[in-house]
């Protein structure tokens, strides 16, 4: 006769300690290769062959290196999880708390980029590397409740034992994954945890119910951004002559001249400006706008040598970039880390390596995989506007700096050594 799995919720809605003390014979004997009483659930079970094939062991405690404060900052900066915190806090910090429970959100890699809730229950998960910029991939900790609903990309409630490595097993987490309604694609895992003692059934629907209601935030404003990018496309599409379509970042169309509209183009996974053949659209050209990409058919770009190029660094926190001439006007705001390495480029037109940059931004020219990658992100939207080895503005290129009035404002947050210098010294007052 097939083994039944176990119903779990139902179990320790009863007896916690007994549906713990049963999952913890269905872990031990199911890893040592035994027949148990009950079989794990499906999506357990799978998990932990998973786990088998990769080489997770789960007498141990691995645990991967957290990622430095200012990378959890850039992605938070960067990551799209960051439209729906507001959802997610509002849905789960005050049931979580009150339940003893944390929240947890990660982003699509599995690295914990936000994490509120219970103080004595933020404590415990200190012990367990359960922290700020802590990867909890599968296949790093094994079945938990990040890592797995990343992979089965629905909502998983992982009970005691029923995680895979031992560590974890004192400990109840539900996560459900967080996708962009646009086109399905994986952008995080908000997760409730506990201590054993605080799992309660109801969980897993609430937590999915919040993650749901987190979704149509990114669908009930599609059509204002792009709203907002044809009115940018407008101007551009007006002087061009042959066919040519505007595109948001995901490929979504705003505007279209000269050619058939089509609901969306696929894009490149790594889309980079230059010619590109793609399906919908045969040889193009891509150029960046602001908010998403202009497509010329045929693939003849268009000249960039009249650019201006205005980085606007004046108003606290709200920097940006300007770019007028080739593809039309448009406007960008900066993240911290990229107003940072503009600033520098436009001082030193003579341009920087990338360990030149590492040691201005970080005094540390190790540092150069994280410049490059930002770099790397930079070249999305100034394409040809920005050249490389070394990285520098074109030089025909007109290139604009507005800084502050006070000189002391100048990106106050920084702590690039470069940036710093350009500031005055405070004054010590007797």
């Amino acid at each position: 006769m097939a083994q039944a799995p176990v119903n779990v919720a139902r179990l320790a809605a009863v007896d916690a300690a007994g549906a713990a003390h049963l999952l913890s014979e269905v872990r031990s004997g199911t890893l040592a290769g035994r027949r148990t009483r009950v079989a794990p659930r499906p999506v357990i079970g799978q998990s932990w062959e998973r786990m088998l094939r990769s080489g997770v062991e789960p007498e141990h405690d691995f645990r991967s290196g957290l990622l430095p404060h200012d990378e959890v900052e850039r992605r938070r900066e960067t990551s799209a999880l960051r439209h729906v915190l507001p959802v997610l806090r509002e849905g789960l910090l005050s049931v979580a708390d009150a339940a003893r429970h944390i929240v947890v959100v990660a982003d699509e890699d599995g690295r914990v980029l936000w994490r509120e809730g219970h103080a004595s229950v933020l404590r415990k998960a200190d012990g367990l590397g359960f922290e700020l910029g802590a990867d909890w991939r599968e296949d790093v900790v094994g079945t938990n409740g990040i890592g797995t609903p990343a992979v089965v990309r629905r909502p998983v409630q992982v009970f005691a034992s029923e995680h895979f490595v031992r560590s974890h097993t004192t400990w109840t987490c539900t996560g459900a994954p967080v996708t962009d309604p646009r086109d399905g694609r994986l952008i995080g895992v908000v997760d409730a945890s506990g201590p054993l003692e605080s799992m309660h059934p109801t969980t897993l629907a609430w937590v999915d119910s919040v993650a749901r209601l987190a979704e149509a935030g990114p669908r009930e404003t599609h059509p204002a951004s792009l709203e907002r990018l044809r009115a940018v496309a407008a101007p551009v599409l007006a002087r061009l002559r042959g066919p040519a379509a505007v595109v948001d970042r995901d490929g979504w169309t705003a505007a279209v001249t000269g050619m058939p509209y089509t609901a969306r183009i696929s894009l490149p996974a790594s889309c980079t400006p230059g010619r590109r053949r793609l399906p919908a659209v045969g040889l193009c050209s891509l150029e960046p706008l602001a908010g998403g990409w202009l497509l010329r058919a045929g693939g003849e770009a268009a000249p960039h040598g009249d650019a201006r190029i205005v980085l606007d660094l004046s108003r606290p926190r709200r920097w940006s970039v300007a770019v007028s001439g080739g593809a039309g006007t448009w406007a960008r705001e900066l993240s911290p880390r990229h107003a940072e390495l503009l600033c520098l480029l436009a001082v030193h037109r003579a341009g920087r390596s990338a360990a030149g940059l590492a040691v201005e931004v970080f005094g540390d020219p190790s540092r150069t995989v994280t410049v490059r990658a930002e770099m790397s992100r930079v070249r999305r939207y100034l394409g040809p506007l920005l050249e490389h080895r070394p990285y520098r503005f074109r030089e025909d290129a007109e290139v604009q700096v507005l800084f502050p009035a006070d000189p002391r404002d100048l990106l106050p947050h920084s702590a690039a050594p470069s940036v710093r210098r350009g500031r005055p010294a405070p004054t010590t007052v007797p």
